[in-house]
């Protein structure tokens, strides 16, 4: 059994900074594109940033310049790091990754539970 297991999110005042991590955990060979990804009250889930194995990285435009994606593969984890951030940044953001296990070593995709992000004054 693999799992994403998110941290970090919480209340904070416009403008400020929270960073998030997922951890992923369990029999695992292989890791590739980790992303987050966010979904606030009626909205669709949208992308926010992915990095790939080969640390290649992509941002939604919404959030360019303030958050940094980042990953360890030692430790099997991926960072987010949100600056200047903004009431519209308030959201429910979710851990994914495509993970090789055996015995079929396929790569599939992950998700992890949600952590939440109010930015609020």
């Amino acid at each position: 059994q693999v799992q994403l297991v998110e941290s970090g999110g919480g209340l904070v005042q416009p403008g400020g900074s929270l960073r998030l991590s997922c951890a992923a955990s369990g029999t695992i060979f292989s890791i590739g594109t980790m992303g987050w990804y966010r979904q606030a009250p009626g909205k669709e889930r949208e992308l926010v940033a992915q990095i790939t194995s080969s640390l290649s990285t992509n941002y939604a435009d919404s959030v360019k310049g303030r958050f940094t994606i980042s990953r360890d593969n030692a430790k099997n984890t991926v960072y987010l790091q949100m600056n200047s951030l903004k009431p519209e940044d308030t959201a429910i953001y979710y851990c994914k990754a495509v993970i090789s296990r055996p015995p079929s070593y396929t790569y599939l995709e992950r998700w992890g539970q949600g952590t939440l992000v109010t930015v609020s004054s």
